[in-house]
């Protein structure tokens, strides 16, 4: 029969479509969007966000999450930063913050270098910033605390926790 190749294209498609729809499950969502702050967080309030964008010449930034995030990825986000993950590993892996590094010095492909990435911290305010074990993704940051990134080499950010 000629529709036997039709079936099986359309199961195919719908299959593929399902394990999309599956996989974007799978990626840690803030369910309640929140306004993001270009300030530290009040004391409690939420999550501090801190990106040293000192290797592009742009200094540091801060903003705030407010409330409490289920994940650093969604406090990242809600502080007002936009997020790039990698086409092979989509947001598990970081690899540009508010655009940087440009797409020319980095393609976001697969998982950047050691030598060029955004490293990611925590932290309480006042206190020293700590190398995360975890991915932003799968670690849940506690309210009142502080979320530090820096682009390089494993380097913590370049200001103290606020």
């Amino acid at each position: 029969m000629v529709t036997a190749p039709r079936v099986t294209a359309r199961r195919r498609i719908a299959l593929l479509l399902a394990a999309v729809v599956a996989g974007a499950g799978l990626v840690a969502v803030d369910p309640i969007p929140r306004a993001a702050h270009a300030a530290a967080c009040a004391p409690g309030a939420g999550v501090t966000v801190v990106v040293d964008l000192t290797a592009f010449g742009l200094g540091v930034q801060t903003g705030c999450r407010l409330g409490d995030p289920p994940t650093g990825l969604a406090a990242l986000q809600g502080a007002g930063f936009a997020v790039t993950g990698t086409k092979r590993w989509g947001l598990a892996f970081v690899c540009r913050i508010n655009g940087y590094p440009l797409p020319a010095a980095e393609p976001c492909v697969n998982t950047p270098p050691a030598s060029a990435y955004w490293s990611y911290w925590h932290a309480v305010p006042g206190g020293t910033w700590s190398y995360s074990t975890l991915g932003a993704s799968s670690y849940n940051p506690a309210q009142g605390t502080v979320e530090g990134w820096r682009f390089g080499s494993g380097q913590a950010p370049s200001i103290s926790p606020p």
